[in-house]
């Protein structure tokens, strides 16, 4: 494949500087109480604002050296939980019921909450999937974040839902304020991402939590916590509280990231009764779940000496590739995932094509019509070889 020409650093900083929309001070996000919109975000604009482009994604090319382009966990499954899949592969003849039985008794007492408020599914995307088609059959619209996760929306507006976009902040946090203005009576749900994908940001749990207790008595909210796990102390920063308190919330987990089992398909969710209810009255979600899968769950929940290796080192390199893109020139969204969100001089294609060149795989994104890529957290080889291809492209 033919090289494209390497970019010119003067333009590419002074375009980065001007394309990231919004400044971030170097405290975590301080509250801004009229602040204007990131990423040159509007509200109700009735398409979306966020475009995935994977032109050169190419996941399974035999000459990617470094695969940075899909949020996944370099360093995973554990050991214990390959061992346990390993052992369980013989109950391959049997149904799902006793291990799904265990799983739930386990993360009822993780979570604090009754057996019946726990809905186990392969992967956190099938529950995204089936609160969507268990509210927006018959219409009404999400509230959400924009640019944020948009598997429920789409699969909403594909079933005759529609999509209320509220701009995320000038410190990349949800607008809550707007979002609560926004819900009308055909609202059926709020979505949040926290932290948000794919900004990577946060938005502070106290603001969530005093936000769910305001609006859901009137409309469920969902909050995505698929990252949360990969912060430094994620007991302080969920709002699983809130299920246990009573409130109409809807917590959402998967074992994709911190577990490093994203091809092994499992999550789950914890809400109120009728939630899960109403959901298991529609399809039995267990049953897409294989034995392997949810006995290598369960040991991986208790590897808490991996889970602690995942964190440490995903923070070591996310921060070790922040500081290598600011020296680039770039102007990276500060995350607390294993992402990192920047803007980019070129088309997405241009760019993602000369990282492939060099056997890097990252992501691309259109966010209201500007370039973006992503790259994801892996090995510090892995990492460095992103970072040296970047200085690379950009000299």
């Amino acid at each position: 494949m033919e090289k494209t020409t390497n970019l010119n650093r003067r333009s590419w900083l002074k375009y980065s500087a001007l394309a990231a929309g919004g400044v971030v001070t170097s405290a975590a996000f301080p509250a801004f109480a009229n602040s204007k919109p990131a990423l040159g975000m509007k509200p109700y604009q009735g398409k979306y604002s966020l475009m995935e482009n994977y032109h050169v994604m190419m996941a399974d090319r035999a000459d990617m050296k470094a695969r940075l382009l899909a949020n996944e966990n370099p360093w995973g499954p554990s050991k214990k939980a390959v061992a346990a899949i390993a052992a369980s592969a013989s109950m391959g003849n049997r149904y799902v019921y006793n291990s799904s039985a265990k799983m739930v008794d386990f993360l009822a007492e993780k979570e604090g909450v009754s057996k019946e408020s726990i809905l186990l599914s392969p992967g956190s995307t099938d529950i995204l999937e089936k609160i969507a088609f268990s509210l927006f059959m018959k219409g009404g619209n999400i509230v959400s974040a924009d640019p944020s996760y948009m598997s429920m929306i789409r699969t909403a507006e594909s079933i005759g839902g529609t999509w209320k976009n509220i701009p995320l902040k000038a410190d990349y946090s949800h607008d809550l304020d707007a979002m609560a203005a926004a819900i009308d009576d055909e609202t059926k749900l709020v979505y949040i991402c926290n932290p948000n994908n794919p900004t990577g940001t946060m938005t502070p749990v106290s603001e969530i939590k005093a936000f769910c207790k305001k609006v859901s008595s009137k409309v469920p909210v969902f909050i995505d916590e698929a990252y949360m796990e990969l912060l430094d102390n994620p007991e302080a920063n969920t709002a699983v509280s809130l299920v246990q308190e009573g409130y109409d919330v809807i917590i959402c987990r998967t074992f994709s990231k911190i577990h490093g089992m994203a091809g092994l398909r499992l999550g789950y969710m914890a809400a109120n009764e009728a939630r899960v209810k109403a959901i298991k009255s529609m399809v039995r979600t267990e049953m897409g779940i294989s034995v392997t899968s949810l006995e290598g769950g369960m040991a991986s929940l208790k590897d808490v000496e991996f889970q602690e290796f995942t964190r440490k080192h995903n923070k070591e390199n996310r921060e070790y590739v922040f500081a290598e893109l600011k020296k680039a020139g770039m102007n990276p969204i500060p995350s607390f995932t294993s992402f990192i969100l920047f803007p980019i001089q070129v088309p997405t294609k241009e760019f993602l094509t000369q990282f492939m060149d060099r056997g890097v795989g990252i992501r691309g994104f259109e966010i209201d019509g500007k370039p973006y890529a992503r790259v994801s957290m892996g090995t510090m080889d892995e990492v460095k070889l992103f970072t040296k291809s970047l200085y690379e492209i950009v000299s």
